[in-house]
């Protein structure tokens, strides 16, 4: 009897963690234009010009994003976790882009260690 009920609260909180990890990703998947850069580190002028003029990503329900971030990313993944507070971003190579997040209806704001990126849903 105790194993059954342990199973069954088990079920309930794997059920309760899986929604709130996907609300946050419901709000995510879009298409988001870069629209302010602020480097924490060096960047050229051209550099943050080109990330503002090209700068794109389009996140999909099944976990894939595409666009321009610092350089192309034609088939990336991300991972949202953490209530959607912390997003990671793989490009095709697999190497990680890792930031905090704050995602509302209209606005994504991505803070790694190098910049901080704003960008607004189209």
């Amino acid at each position: 009897m105790r194993k059954s009920k342990l199973f069954i609260f088990g079920i309930a909180f794997l059920a309760v963690l899986m929604v709130s990890c996907h609300k946050g990703r419901n709000k995510l998947v879009n298409t988001w234009k870069i629209t302010a850069v602020e480097p924490k580190m060096p960047l050229s002028d051209s550099s943050k010009n080109a990330i503002i003029s090209q700068g794109q990503l389009t996140f999909t329900e099944d976990g894939h994003v595409t666009g321009f971030l610092q350089r192309e990313i034609t088939d990336g993944t991300f991972a949202l976790t953490q209530g959607g507070k912390s997003l990671v971003i793989k490009d095709e190579t697999g190497t990680p882009y890792p930031c905090e997040s704050t995602i509302t209806d209209d606005q994504l704001i991505l803070d790694s260690k190098e910049m901080k990126i704003t960008l607004k849903k189209i």
